[in-house]
C-alpha cells in the first residue's frame, strides 16, 4: 500500500532494543511540541496534587483500604465501597495519566533535533520521582494515613513540580551555557526567597498533619502539636516570603534588571497576595474544604512562580551547530 513504510526485521529489532532511539530516528517534533509536552507533564503534576487533596478533604484516604489492590479481593473499587472508594481509586488512576504525560515529554525531548540531553534527563527524573511517589502513596495507605508519610508524599510531589517546571523552562531556552542577567547579590536574595518558600511548604504539611482534615472518617493519627500555633508560624514564614519578594522587586528596579526577572517577580507578588488572602479566610472560617483545596492549588502555583523567578535570572543561548569543513580534494592534498 502507498504511504505505508516497509518495516524490516532490522527495524523491528532496533525498536525493541531502543524504542526511544527508534522513534527519534523517524520523528522530529517542532520546538512548540516539545514545550507543550513538558507543559502537559507540569499541569498533570499539579492536578495530581489537587486531586490528592480532594481525597483527603472528602475523607476518602482509605476508600481503597489496601495497596496495590483496592481491596484484598479486587484490583478496582467495588459498588459496596461507595463514593469514598471511587474517589480514592480515581486518584490512583490519574497516576497513569501523569505517567503518560511524563512519557510523552520524554519521547518528545529525545526526538528533538538537535538532541538535548538536559531535557531527556529532566524527563527521566520526573519519571523516577513519579514511581517513587506512587510507592510512597501505597505506603501511606498501608500505614493508615500516618501524617508523617502524608507530609512526605506532598513534599515529594513538590519535588516533582520543581523538576517539571525546570524542564518546561528549559524547552523555551537554548542548550548553551547559562549567562547571568543579574549580579551575585541579587542571586543570593532569590536563593533566600527559595529557601523561605521551601520552609513555608514544609510547615504547611505540619499544619495539615495536625489539623482537622485527617483524610478519613475513622480515627487517624495526627501530629501531636497545636495546629493553630503551627498555622501562625506558617503565616509568619509566608509574610517573610512576601517581604523578600517585595524587596527583590525594588532591587531589580534599582539595578535596572531585564524585563524577564521583573515580570516574574511582579507575578509572584500577585500570586502570594491571593494565596495569603485564601489562607487567612480559611483560617478564620474554620478550614472549609473548598478553601483548603484552593489553598493547596495556590501552594503549587506559588512554588512554580518562585522557581520561575529563580530561572529568570539567567539566559541560555542556542547552541550553534558545528558544521564540519569540507575535506580537501585528493589532487590538491597530493600537491601540498
Amino acid at each position: 500500500m502507498d504511504g505505508v513504510p516497509n518495516v524490516t526485521r532490522a527495524d523491528a529489532l532496533a525498536a525493541l532494543r531502543n524504542p526511544l532511539a527508534f522513534i527519534a530516528s523517524r520523528w522530529t517534533p517542532d520546538p512548540r511540541t516539545v514545550e507543550r509536552a513538558a507543559l502537559s507533564a507540569l499541569v498533570m503534576s499539579v492536578l495530581i496534587v489537587v486531586t490528592g487533596g480532594a481525597v483527603r478533604l472528602t475523607g476518602s484516604g482509605l476508600g481503597c483500604p489496601t495497596w496495590p489492590k483496592c481491596t484484598e479481593d479486587s484490583l478496582t473499587t467495588t459498588h459496596a465501597m461507595g463514593l469514598h472508594g471511587a474517589i480514592e481509586f480515581g486518584n490512583r488512576m490519574l497516576t497513569y495519566v501523569l505517567c503518560a504525560a511524563v512519557g510523552w515529554a520524554i519521547v518528545a525531548a529525545r526526538s528533538a533535533k538537535p538532541h538535548r540531553r538536559d531535557l531527556t534527563r529532566l524527563g527521566w527524573a520526573q519519571f523516577w520521582v513519579v514511581m517513587s511517589n506512587a510507592i510512597l502513596g501505597g505506603i501511606v495507605v498501608l500505614v493508615g494515613l500516618n501524617p508523617y508519610t502524608v507530609a512526605a508524599h506532598f513534599l515529594l510531589s513538590s519535588a516533582l513540580i520543581a523538576v517539571a517546571t525546570v524542564m518546561w523552562q528549559r524547552t523555551r531556552e537554548g542548550g548553551g551555557e547559562p549567562r547571568p542577567l543579574v549580579g551575585k547579590a541579587v542571586q543570593q536574595l532569590v536563593w533566600f526567597l527559595v529557601a523561605a518558600s521551601v520552609l513555608v511548604i514544609a510547615v504547611g504539611t505540619v499544619v495539615t498533619g495536625a489539623g482537622p482534615h485527617a483524610g478519613d472518617s475513622s480515627e487517624v493519627e495526627r501530629i501531636p502539636v497545636d495546629w493553630e500555633t503551627v498555622a501562625k508560624l506558617h503565616a509568619v514564614l509566608a509574610w517573610i516570603v512576601v517581604t523578600l519578594t517585595f524587596a527583590l522587586w525594588f532591587v531589580l528596579k534599582a539595578v535596572d534588571a531585564p524585563k524577564g526577572p521583573l515580570d516574574r517577580t511582579r507575578e509572584l507578588f500577585v500570586v502570594l497576595l491571593a494565596q495569603g488572602a485564601v489562607g487567612y479566610v480559611q483560617y478564620f472560617t474554620h478550614l472549609p474544604e473548598v478553601l483548603v483545596a484552593a489553598h493547596m492549588l495556590g501552594s503549587t502555583v506559588m512554588w512554580i512562580w518562585v522557581l520561575r523567578v529563580l530561572l529568570s535570572l539567567r539566559e541560555r543561548p542556542a547552541v550553534e551547530p558545528v558544521i564540519p569543513l569540507p575535506a580537501p580534494e585528493r589532487g590538491r592534498a597530493g600537491i601540498a
